[in-house]
């Protein structure tokens, strides 16, 4: 498609190729370990205070040509398509995100929480949250593993399946949505997700639920609510056969309240602030998705662009570099564990094996030359074979009269010596 694209609108286009999009992929993933998403390419690529890598893979004109024309479906037969407002990322998100499941299996904790990529251009779903850093961008479902913060399950929000209709239970949906075909899990979501018919949907399931809930909520009882002359710290508890509830009042005026089916006795922490048991788990848990969004944001890859798809391929990119740094760390436990940097290591060694083999072919050298140093390396790397060595047994010395058995040959000759016939040299004696 991107091939499509650039003969389409791109006078002199040349076709990208497989090897040549790994590179490009490979320097997006470069310029976010460096921390240079907010950088220009015009400073990546300078002689003086750019990397020689960049130049050494490719022209900056040429990196802008490939994102100018990367596109992920044929524009022309989209109207047939036009149901769907990801029409344009649809089949390249379906396939991202069906592997992603395929490959890990989640611990029995589970966070599910919605996800912001940073995005002000023109998109028809996009969406204004305040409470975000970005505040403007594509809205995300995303469930993830609460140990390792792996991006389980993900979902675009589009808006409204019907402009004049308003989604009613859209936590409830979204939650069992994110869920679905697991079973023994313990969710943990905030007060947007948690009621009491979604508790009761995922029992059904064989799910745990434990989530913050809003007070509107007409199941609470209403001596949970009373908050006014509540002694700080102090907790009150209601029972049902399935579900656990509880109001905890942290400071005066302030109402806390929770729903669980994962507790059924009311046990409060001894510790200063006598918070209660459920308000621990749910802490330890809640910050799946947000630890992702931080841990994604240290080592971005985004560029800017108005191009929705495209702030979208860079997050796809994002959580992948994540996704097989927790993948590769579970398989090598043992991989530079005592440094505190190796996920660092890892994204730096993922971009270098997807540019080096597009810079050992490089037919021509660049002008810098430290990006020809590096192309000249990599290009000598690639075509040297290792010598075939030929081992050879044991001989009898040519020169001893007992006839002593040696390995040793002379390197002119080639006769068999032993150490009393022979004599070591150094390189410059032998030249």
């Amino acid at each position: 498609m991107t091939n499509l694209h650039g003969n389409r609108k791109i006078p002199g286009w040349r076709d990208i190729d497989a090897e040549e999009f790994r590179a490009y992929v490979g320097l997006l993933v470069l310029s976010g370990v460096y921390r240079s998403k907010h950088e220009s390419t015009k400073s990546l690529w300078s002689e003086k205070w750019g990397r020689s890598i960049f130049r050494a893979t490719m022209s900056e004109n040429r990196f802008h040509h490939i994102s100018r024309a990367l596109r992920f479906d044929d524009k022309l037969s989209r109207p047939q398509r036009h149901v769907d407002k990801m029409t344009p990322f649809r089949k390249v998100w379906n396939m991202w995100t069906h592997r992603l499941e395929m490959l890990f299996s989640p611990d029995r904790d589970l966070c599910v929480d919605e996800q912001l990529v940073a995005f002000k251009g023109r998109c028809s779903f996009r969406q204004y949250m305040p409470k975000k850093p970005a505040k403007y961008g594509i809205k995300i479902w995303a469930a993830c593993d609460v140990k390792t913060s792996y991006a389980w399950r993900l979902q675009v929000y589009t808006g409204k399946a019907a402009p004049d209709r308003v989604e009613v239970n859209q936590g409830m949906r979204v939650v069992l949505d994110m869920t679905e075909g697991l079973q023994g899990h313990v969710v943990t979501c905030d007060n947007f997700f948690t009621s009491c018919a979604l508790a009761d949907e995922l029992l059904k399931r064989k799910m745990a639920l434990v989530g913050t809930i809003r007070q509107n909520k007409p199941e609470l009882p209403p001596h949970l609510l009373q908050a006014k002359k509540r002694e700080i710290f102090s907790s009150i508890f209601a029972f049902t056969n399935t579900h656990t509830l509880v109001s905890y009042i942290p400071r005066r005026g302030k109402n806390v309240l929770l729903l669980s089916t994962k507790h059924r006795r009311p046990d409060v922490s001894k510790e200063g602030k006598r918070k209660p048991v459920i308000i621990e788990d749910y802490n330890k848990c809640k910050g799946g998705v947000d630890n992702l969004d931080m841990v994604v944001g240290t080592y971005s890859c985004r560029r800017r662009t108005n191009y929705w798809p495209m702030a979208l391929f860079h997050n796809v990119l994002d959580v992948s570099l994540y996704n097989a740094y927790v993948l590769w760390t579970l398989i090598e436990s043992s991989w530079p564990k005592q440094k505190g940097h190796r996920r660092r290591l890892f994204i730096e060694e993922v971009g270098e094996m997807l540019v080096n083999p597009h810079i050992a072919k490089r037919g021509r050298l660049p002008r810098s030359s430290a990006a020809a140093a590096v192309v000249t390396n990599l290009t000598a790397a690639a075509s040297w074979t290792a010598p075939i060595i030929q081992f050879k047994g044991r001989r009898q010395c040519e020169f001893c009269k007992d006839k002593r058995r040696v390995f040793n040959t002379c390197c002119k000759c080639e006769k068999y010596t032993c150490k009393d016939h022979s004599v070591s040299i150094c390189n410059d004696c032998a030249v």
